[in-house]
């Protein structure tokens, strides 16, 4: 992929997760190209410690302050420097590695990927919560400090991949499409009996628990439509959710002529990703080729707003502005882990988030990271509170 066979140094931020388990899994195909620099996960640490085995980085790092030892003990005699905590996290994202893969899952990777921003790296983001939380101090410090920023998300990397920055003045509307999650076609009163076991069972993508969570309640795409409003500098009333169930078409920008570009593929997360890794080249992957014959049918449809109010939600959030969207997410973390918890039912998820927005959303700023983190802890004690109450 590289002439003159230069290795690129690269940090996984979570490493041990869906994607990046993907991303190892590419370098791995791809040795001569990439070099792993660190490695950051929180608590699955046997699979951290195996990956450190195999691509033997310079640092390793946990989230979590006690797997300390555990590493310590774990990778004796391997000359790998190990730390933990959020400090560590830190410092993994601040090593000199060309790209960074952010994939740390929720506002935890807020901080490191800003951390991986300020040095001006190449931060391939996965952790759509950080644009989410704090879009606008991220996207400064990605023009302030020279740092390029690559959407992995299937459906950003769709964008990314048509949207002519040349005629941006000609782009109309941005399209995400959604699958509609495992709930789509179920009434209401299946959707409130809904067990986490069927909430994660996602139709076409291999996610983590959480992610799938939020696919189910069509939360994603109000978490992508913010994220989307960020990268592509785009109005929230020009960006679009149409369900696509074959999940084959990733997204869509229209231009003002009528004209329609899309980025299609196999849902397979290894795409983007292999699209972020070798940008601005591209790079074999191991992904089954499309089959358009096979598939035979593309269907599309509006996602139904009663059964779907977190996309409401994301949308009042992101009009309010400042620090609304941070809450959305903060309550939204919350909510779902009751729901995995089986605490609350699956359509409580969207009553908490509402109510916690209503709450708080005028009470905080987001003019720097510390009012930031201030209303994501706030929201959070408020989550936690109104669930208490209600079971």
């Amino acid at each position: 992929m590289r002439a003159g066979g230069n290795r690129r140094r690269l940090t996984v931020l979570g490493s041990t997760g869906s994607v990046g388990s993907s991303t190892l899994d590419l370098v791995a195909r791809n040795p001569d190209d990439f070099e792993v620099t660190a490695l950051v996960a929180h608590k699955r640490l046997d699979v951290l410690v195996a990956q450190a085995r195999q691509f033997r980085p310079a640092f390793v790092a946990s989230a979590d302050p006690a797997a300390l030892p555990v590493l310590r003990e774990a990778l004796s005699g391997f000359g790998i420097r190990v730390g933990a905590g959020d400090a560590a996290v830190i410092e993994a994202a601040e090593m000199p590695s060309e790209i960074v893969m952010a994939a740390i899952v929720g506002a935890a990777g807020l901080a490191p990927t800003l951390a991986a921003v300020r040095r001006g790296a190449v931060v391939a983001l996965a952790n759509k919560e950080s644009l989410v939380c704090a879009g606008d101090i991220v996207m400064r410090a990605v023009a302030d400090c020279g740092a390029t920023l690559l959407p992995v998300d299937s459906e950003h990397n769709a964008i990314f991949q048509v949207f002519d920055t040349a005629q941006r003045a000609r782009i109309s509307r941005l399209i995400l499409t959604a699958s509609g999650g495992p709930f789509r076609s179920v009434d209401h009163d299946a959707m409130a009996r809904a067990t986490p076991a069927e909430a994660v069972a996602h139709p076409n993508w291999s996610m983590g628990a959480k992610i799938s969570v939020d696919s189910a309640t069509m939360m994603n795409k109000g978490l992508e439509l913010i994220e989307a409003h960020h990268l592509f500098a785009m109005p929230e009333d020009r960006i679009d959710i149409l369900v696509h169930p074959q999940s084959v078409i990733h997204s869509l920008v229209e231009y003002v002529d009528g004209s329609v570009l899309a980025q299609l593929g196999s849902p397979d997360m290894r795409v983007p990703i292999a699209y972020a890794l070798a940008w601005p080249d591209r790079m074999e992957t191991p992904v089954a080729r499309l089959d358009l014959a096979s598939i035979a049918r593309l269907t599309f449809e509006p996602p139904d707003p009663q059964r779907f109010p977190a996309l409401r939600l994301a949308r009042h959030a992101l009009k309010c502005g400042g620090a609304a969207p941070t809450i959305l997410n903060a309550a939204n973390e919350v909510a779902v882990a009751a729901f995995l918890d089986r605490r609350i039912g699956f359509l409580e998820i969207a009553t908490v988030v509402e109510q916690v927005v209503a709450d708080c959303a005028g009470s905080f700023g987001a003019g720097c990271l510390e009012e930031v983190m201030a209303a994501d802890e706030a929201a959070r004690g408020r989550a936690e509170a109104f669930i208490r109450r209600a079971s």
